[in-house]
């Protein structure tokens, strides 16, 4: 309600009636009740909680009126997810198996593979935790005993690096008769390798018949594939050398190893495998191409590349969008954007069409260099060809374009973007409203924030810090106020700084009577958060 009036013509005037009372005279308080306070206890009580201390003014005393208390832990099941509910089972702390089985049961969710998903990948919940929450799905009638579901536990278990219940969760696969696929290999030995257990992720590939898999060329290239892009190369080629003859190679294998070398520059490697390849009787596709054109790039020899690049049309293999994506990087990295420009040129001639990887190295350089007109013009080439940013694109864009200048850049492909369809997330729309309050824009502000509310992200404190922040810098103080008031009521207790900044501009414009209610109220909705910090430390959840 209070959105809406500050969106309105008469946005101001409508927000302040909806907040306070329509004169100071409606609030009926007692003549001995105002005559028990000075002008100086009132101020002394505003700064107790300041660290900015506000300048003295005229005004008459003003009466302290009851605050209505509160209560923010009173959080209704209808505002929570059904993960949200799982999750809040686990902070309680209760003691035994069976209550915690029990205390899920009666949350009443109706479990699926998905909410499964959802409780484990997000929150901070421990191996044990994890693991009887996985117990008591598998009873659960809409959750069945497959490899999917087995694979969801095992990536939230491997990503946070709690292998021992990995293990567990293994064996109890075997037992179960489920056999690990493909996705289950890569799952596993990327946990090890990326929590640089390189040991470990070796020991799981000599021992996959024992979890019911093979060591076969699959395998064998997914191991290979983590160990490159990992950066443990070295391993991956000790690896790759050791396993030759015993499981039969593909070109896929070799371009793997070839990829894993050329990310590093080491083009005398690239040309040690690329012969063998060719020796073992595999032709070099164009992945491996692209691969050598990787490699030539990132040890500096450009004309080398370009060499390749041309000779590629003489060749059995074309060229097609992967290798004018490499050499239009590889002129990325000695900051030559217009030779990137004619090689975007000629890629159409060429009967090649841009990608999505084009277009995101293309824009993201343009935007370093702060050549912003061209990122733009790019920006709108893209959509015409019917190419969508994907959420992480529109947020890599947007954050270089928030850190310098006024956002128009920024707004223009937030605009884009979300006309087009694109999903615009949270820390997108946090970055426009930073920067747009920076610079006063508070009818945009709002408008932006009304988009993310419609777009289903929730606001919390930083997203008010910074709503608040706006409407002081264009002294819509009244505004500032209805929107700490919200968030106090939704259980975020705003920063002092921020808090201090609206109060004295509240007594600067000589609202008192405001500053001192919106400080009573800020006063008791602390209180009551750092009552909730001390109980839920030590087990209450409420």
């Amino acid at each position: 309600m209070a959105l809406r009036a500050l969106r309105s013509g008469h946005g101001l005037l409508q927000a302040i009636r909806y907040s306070l009372p329509s004169s100071p005279l409606a609030l009926n308080l007692p003549k001995s009740a105002i005559s028990s306070l000075s002008e100086q206890s009132v101020f002394e009580e505003l700064c107790e909680l300041l660290p900015i201390n506000p300048k003295p003014l005229n005004c008459r005393p003003i009466a302290r009126e009851p605050v209505p208390e509160t209560d923010l832990s009173r959080v209704s099941d209808d505002l929570l997810s059904p993960a949200e509910k799982l999750r809040g089972v686990f902070l309680q702390k209760l003691t035994g198996i069976s209550a915690v089985e029990s205390a899920l049961s009666s949350t009443g969710v109706d479990l699926n593979l998905e909410i499964f998903a959802d409780v484990v990948d997000k929150g901070s919940l421990g191996g044990a935790p994890m693991v009887v929450l996985f117990d008591w799905a598998l009873k659960q009638p809409r959750v069945s005993k497959c490899v999917e579901i087995y694979n969801v536990i095992l990536k939230a278990l491997g990503r946070r690096k709690f292998f021992t219940f990995a293990e567990e969760v293994l064996i109890r696969m075997k037992a179960d008769e489920i056999k690990p696929n493909s996705e289950t290999l890569e799952i596993l030995i990327d946990s090890f390798v990326s929590a640089r257990r390189v040991s470990k992720a070796m020991e799981l590939f000599g021992r996959l018949e024992e979890i019911g898999s093979k060591c076969d060329t699959e395998s064998l290239t997914i191991i290979i594939r983590s160990l490159c892009r990992r950066s443990h190369i070295r391993v991956a080629n000790s690896l790759f050398n050791k396993m030759k003859g015993r499981i039969p190679y593909d070109s896929v294998v070799y371009n793997e190893i070839i990829g894993g070398w050329a990310r590093f520059g080491r083009v005398d490697k690239v040309e040690t495998f690329w012969v063998t390849m060719v020796d073992d009787g595999f032709n070099p596709d164009k992945v491996s191409f692209a691969h050598l054109l990787e490699a030539l790039g990132r040890a500096g020899r450009i004309g080398d590349a370009v060499d390749v690049f041309e000779q590629m049309k003489r060749e059995v293999c074309c060229r097609d969008t992967t290798h004018y994506n490499a050499m239009i990087s590889n002129y990325i990295s000695v900051r030559d954007l217009d030779e990137c420009l004619k090689y975007y040129k000629r890629m159409s001639a060429d009967g090649c069409l841009p990608d999505r990887d084009t277009y995101d190295n293309l824009i993201s350089a343009f935007i370093k260099v702060r050549r912003v007109a061209d990122a733009l013009e790019l920006f709108d080439e893209m959509l015409g060809q019917g190419i969508y940013p994907s959420t992480g694109m529109v947020t890599s864009f947007i954050k270089p374009l928030c850190s310098f200048g006024p956002p128009h850049a920024a707004m223009v492909i937030y605009k884009k973007s979300r006309k087009a369809g694109c999903k615009i997330s949270l820390k997108t729309y946090k970055l426009l409203l930073f920067r747009l309050s920076r610079f006063g824009k508070c009818g945009t502000v709002l408008k932006v924030w009304e988009e993310m509310q419609d777009s289903g992200h929730a606001s919390d404190k930083e997203v008010y810090e910074y709503i608040v922040d706006g409407l002081c810098n264009i002294g819509r103080v009244d505004s500032a106020v209805l929107v700490v008031e919200e968030s106090l009521r939704k259980g975020f207790c705003l920063s002092k700084f921020v808090f201090s900044k609206l109060n004295n501009k509240l007594l600067e414009m000589n609202k008192v009577e405001t500053a001192y209610k919106l400080f009573l109220k800020v006063k008791d909705a602390r209180g009551l958060a750092n009552s909730q910090r001390f109980w839920r430390a030590r087990g209450w959840h409420f």
